[in-house]
């Protein structure tokens, strides 16, 4: 119960910030309500009694004109409100999406690590569509409905008040059977949104790795393993419709019982001449007017309570706390030479017990360039990924000039350094934006001058549209040689003082590691450098060469000392090399 109030709390307070919008398209709607309210009154005591009975022809000309003056007014109030509420509505998405979106960019790689992309896509989808509707439209109607009804108790007590309470005795016996419903509408909302993130997961998974699907006939393991999910999600959502729907006809049918009873009643009144025929037209009109908001309500609140599910999953998101966050009043890191030091670093994952550094020392001078080499699973990735604080170290300091790199903000440390990774990571615009993300101030002349330090101005200077071509997703349009250097224009724009190339050339066909390498070359110049590699071959010429094993350094030295030792690393080279 604390949870719900508190989620209840955090969603409206959504709508703050158009609270004006908000209540001015709720009173219109109620005026609109107050509009709907007067008519059984009108068409009973005014029409019946004094009209019709008396048969008063002024009096049904005003009748007449005044219901087509309401229904204009009422008109623009209807068009305003849902003008207002859809405003209120959309600019609560954008701005919960953006604060989502902005909360998900400062969230460390970790988290990314433990949560699947399919289920942060369904956060920002789903969950966050569901609350447009139930927050605006479906809470004001809650209002509307509710006042229609306290409006309608009140209009058929004045008019006859032992009629009234007859008609309402089956009123805490819908409440009851309402409680029932609700609750296991929010318990099936909650599995159905769990498995809609299951199916978005896999169909991810499954548009991604399209070309392995295909290469290793995967198609029809692929569908059996979409179409498992699909049927669940369908199961699920077809459970949730099935419990909306048999929770209305059996309030309606609670409600009809309920009318029957006092249609009996109500016309033995008017045959014993308590009760005027106009009179029992208007009760009816209200008893049936009653029976709008019963029913609305139910359904309304069934969709707040999937709401509140969907609210519960984006609140639960956005109160993640950053694992790695900058020190209160941290600097920045200033100018540095590119001196980097790892003093005692151990480091294990979250909720893992295996150590994947342990005790690591070492010492890079400015402008050295060191290689990282070792079996799978050796620790390499990772310990690069502590210098930009991807990760923190869980014992021993990572140090950059002497500074600790936790002590500064990681975004003035992060402008130091320069990443190529294997996997070429491009977005679906420009490539001279592309190129452009590595220093966002630069001129259009010093990306083409990147460009061409990287071998890429020439190739994109044949596209159609030159540096303006849009990219498509992840870089589709261009080959893996193409992407790489496009990458390497990107870091050769930041000018990093420290350069992390991790297996950058490892995907590449010997023509396009030619040129990817030989752009390396010129991007590693006077940078201090760390060279993950697969290929022994492009670490040759490193001053040093680390070979880690198990999280520790086994060996170090440069190429021809490792090959001499006759340890692990000439192990792994007679394996690469042999036969050649």
């Amino acid at each position: 119960m604390q949870r719900d109030l508190s989620t209840a709390r955090r969603l409206f307070g959504l709508i703050m910030p158009m609270k004006s919008s908000f209540i001015i398209g709720l009173a219109t709607m109620l005026a609109t309500a107050a509009a709907n309210l007067a008519l059984p009154y009108v068409f009973g005591r005014g029409l019946i009694d004094n009209v019709l009975t008396t048969q008063n022809l002024r009096l049904l000309n005003i009748i007449a004109f005044g219901l087509i003056g309401l229904f204009i007014v009422k008109g623009l109030f209807t068009y305003t409100t849902n003008y207002l509420l859809a405003y209120v509505g959309q600019r609560m998405v954008r701005d919960l999406r953006d604060t989502l979106f902005s909360h998900l960019q400062e969230l460390p790689l970790p988290f990314f690590a433990q949560k699947r992309t399919g289920d942060l896509i369904a956060h920002m989808t789903y969950d966050i569509t569901i609350l447009e509707n139930s927050l605006t439209k479906d809470f004001a109607n809650l209002i509307q409905q509710i006042f229609v009804a306290v409006g309608t108790v009140v209009m058929i007590f004045y008019l006859h008040w032992q009629l009234s309470l007859l008609a309402l005795l089956v009123f805490p016996l819908m409440a009851w059977a309402y409680s029932i419903f609700s609750n296991r509408i929010r318990k099936v909302a909650r599995k159905r949104q769990k498995k809609f993130g299951d199916l978005t997961a896999v169909l991810e998974e499954m548009l991604y790795g399209i070309r392995i699907i295909k290469a290793f006939n995967l198609t029809k393991v692929g569908s059996k393993r979409f179409e498992k999910e699909n049927h669940a999600n369908f199961e699920t959502g077809l459970k949730t419709v099935q419990v909306q729907a048999t929770m209305t006809p059996t309030l309606e049918l609670l409600l009809v019982i309920g009318f029957s009873i006092v249609l009996w009643f109500g016309g033995k009144e008017v045959i014993n001449g308590n009760l005027s025929p106009g009179e029992l037209v208007a009760f009816f009109g209200y008893v049936a007017l009653l029976s709008t908001p019963v029913t609305s309500i139910s359904r309304i609140v069934g969709s707040l309570e999937q709401a509140f599910a969907a609210g519960d999953r984006v609140f639960e998101l956005l109160d993640v706390q950053p694992s790695i966050r900058d020190l209160p009043g941290a600097p920045e890191i200033g100018d540095i030479t590119g001196q980097v030091s790892f003093r005692n670093v151990s480091f294990y994952y979250p909720g893992e017990n295996k150590l994947v550094l342990d005790q690591v020392n070492l010492e890079v001078s400015p402008g050295e360039v060191v290689a990282v080499v070792g079996p799978s699973g050796a620790g390499k990735t990772t310990l690069v990924n502590l210098i930009p604080r991807f990760y923190d170290s869980t014992e021993g300091q990572v140090l950059v000039d002497g500074i600790d790199v936790r002590t500064v903000t990681q975004e003035s440390l992060r402008e130091k350094i320069g990443i190529v990774p294997q996997e070429t990571i491009l977005f679906g615009v420009s490539i001279r934006d592309n190129i452009r993300y590595g220093r966002l101030d630069a001129t259009a002349e010093e990306v083409e001058e990147a460009a061409q330090l990287a071998n890429a101005h020439q190739f994109i200077a044949e596209l159609p549209d030159g540096y303006e071509t849009i990219l498509g997703d992840k870089g589709l349009g261009l080959s893996g040689g193409q992407r790489q250097r496009v990458a390497i224009a990107r870091a050769v724009l930041r000018d990093p003082k420290i350069l992390i190339l991790d297996e950058a050339t490892s995907a590449l066909d010997t023509e396009s590691e030619r040129l990817v390498q030989d752009a390396l070359n010129r991007l590693m110049h006077n940078r201090t450098t760390f060279v993950i590699a697969h290929r022994l071959s492009t670490i040759i010429n490193a001053n040093r060469i680390i070979v880690l094993q198990d999280g520790q350094i086994q060996e170090l030295g440069t190429h021809e000392e490792l090959l001499a030792q006759g340890g692990l690393y000439h192990k792994l080279y007679e394996m690469q090399f042999r036969g050649r």
